[in-house]
């Protein structure tokens, strides 16, 4: 997953028409998933909504083995109890 982003700087250059929004819990966040295919590229962050990740696996030409990364731990970022 990428750091966060400003908004503005999302491109979607092709396939927007392929995109399904899923929104759970407090229903800030926005996950776009393909509907096709159900990879995950991208979402609006809950914490800051003004703020976007992307999916690094689904940038062309970038080699996502190639970096070194940390690890998402998404539970510890429920509001809801028992998640």
């Amino acid at each position: 997953m990428s750091p966060p982003f400003p908004a503005q700087e999302l491109r979607i250059t092709k396939g927007e028409d392929a995109l399904t929004l899923y929104q759970f819990n407090t229903r800030v966040a926005r996950h776009y998933f393909c509907k096709h295919c159900g990879i995950y590229p991208f979402h609006q962050t809950r914490l800051n909504p003004q703020n976007w990740r992307v999916n690094i696996g689904c940038l062309h030409g970038v080699d996502p083995y190639a970096l070194e990364a940390g690890l998402g731990d998404g539970a510890s970022l429920s509001v809801v109890e028992d998640a």
